[in-house]
């Protein structure tokens, strides 16, 4: 994707927050979300985030040229799926238009477009995109091998993951926007002392630092995408939580997968970061260690692999109740980078078309855990404790094997380069609440 105007490391915001270093939502990020004003009622709209604001894009279509205006009035919707719908030339010339209403020199159009503006903080937001599939990937090899190393010790990768991009189907129904709680499930567990499985509150909560993209333009049933177009197939980006009860899902998993540990909640930032924004922190797909298998030939394209990876610095901190009563700030668990996944976003994408399945636009699909080679870049408990076996310390003295009620878990992102200005996700965060009673 080129790099154009909307790119420029010196544009500025007339609004000022927007120029901060560390802002995530600077003028060359404009991100889409879902929001109305808080205690107003009424449908949601489309907004672009800008510094600590949010702007209703449809009410400013009247400043556009089109196509941009008609791109923007597709905003008055409670989703995105509409302006998705209007395919790669309407969203770059929205993104246009927005940069140029927004920056610093538009002194003739700034009285008109500062109205519409709302302080995220006093905004509601909602899942920005009508979803009607979610398919969760597999993706980092070192996840995969530090769980398979659980389970087989001395053989932790099946035969088929340098071949195959891993997958399962997930529930787009219990998907949810950051800061709406999380109730702890239950299911059937059964522990090494039991003859018989139990009906009971999930003990082993855990949470998955994945991102999340967004489908953009569908495809056709029965057509497979090639592997060369399968990354114009994507809108944006997210953050995502694929919450996991690993003491249900160690039970029922075999042989069919993931079930219930995994579908009773998906938790998504509630701002979609475009392609285009992050057409800057493209960089080389994940160099695969000498003597891996190359992709199949469906899943190989020169351009894919030499700017299909994406540097985005991914890190989860954690609040507990005590923490929060004593004023403490979240503790950083991890921290890694989507670059260190061993398949890129356009292969995961063109693998799912691939056996005739078709990609409908709103689609939502999760790159699997991303953790990295070292320690402090494996991005789930299961890893960080060892299966539960080597609690984490946290440094007020607690320790966490899994997630208890009342621990908060935030997701942040950012992507980071010399020439460019730093872009962010936002946050994806939400709360543990007990499970139901009866």
């Amino acid at each position: 994707m080129p790099l154009d105007e909307t790119h420029n490391p010196t544009l500025k915001s007339f609004i000022a927050s927007a120029n901060a270093p560390d802002c995530d939502f600077p003028i060359q990020n404009l991100p889409y979300g879902a929001f109305r004003p808080r205690g107003t009622g009424g449908a949601p709209r489309i907004g672009v985030a800008i510094g600590d604001a949010i702007l209703d894009i449809a009410a400013v279509a009247d400043l556009m040229d089109a196509p941009a205006a008609h791109a923007a009035e597709a905003c008055a919707a409670p989703h995105l799926n509409a302006l998705m719908e209007l395919g790669p030339p309407a969203w770059a010339a929205l993104r246009t238009a927005l940069s140029r209403l927004l920056h610093a020199g538009a002194a003739d159009t700034r009285a008109r477009v500062e109205p519409h503006l709302t302080p995220i903080a006093a905004a509601e937001l909602f899942v920005p995109v009508k979803i009607g599939n979610f398919t969760d990937f597999f993706a980092s090899i070192f996840h995969a091998t530090n769980t398979g190393r659980m389970f087989r010790p001395d053989n932790p990768l099946l035969p088929n993951y340098k071949y195959v991009p891993v997958a399962y189907h997930g529930r787009a129904s219990s998907i949810r926007v950051s800061g709406t709680p999380v109730r702890r499930p239950s299911g059937q567990t059964k522990r090494a002392d039991e003859a018989v499985p139990v009906y009971r509150p999930a003990r082993s909560l855990d949470y998955e630092l994945e991102l999340g993209f967004y489908i953009g333009q569908p495809s056709a049933l029965g057509t497979p995408v090639p592997i060369a177009e399968a990354g114009a197939h994507v809108f944006g980006y997210c953050l995502l939580n694929d919450w996991s009860a690993r003491d249900i899902q160690g039970w029922e998993a075999q042989p069919l997968g993931p079930f219930l540990a995994k579908n009773f909640a998906t938790t998504v930032s509630p701002f979609v970061v475009t392609a285009a924004a992050l057409a800057p922190f493209r960089t080389k797909a994940f160099a695969r260690p000498e003597g891996d298998p190359a992709p199949l030939p469906h899943l190989t394209a020169p351009h894919d692999q030499a700017e299909g990876g994406l540097d985005i610095v991914m890190e989860v901190f954690l609040l507990t109740p005590k923490m929060r009563a004593a004023g403490n700030t979240p503790f950083r668990l991890s921290r890694g980078s989507f670059a260190q996944v061993y398949w890129t976003v356009a292969q995961m994408v063109a693998h799912h078309a691939s056996g005739g399945c078709n990609l409908e636009v709103g689609d939502l699909m999760g790159s699997g855990t991303v953790s990295g080679p070292e320690p402090e870049s494996q991005a789930s408990l299961l890893e960080l404790s060892k299966g539960g076996r080597e609690p984490v310390a946290l440094p007020d003295g607690e320790e966490r094997r899994f997630l208890e009620d009342g621990d908060e878990v935030i997701f942040r992102g950012h992507c980071a380069r010399a020439g460019f200005t730093r872009i962010g996700f936002g946050e994806c965060r939400a709360v543990i609440e007990p499970a139901a009673q009866g």
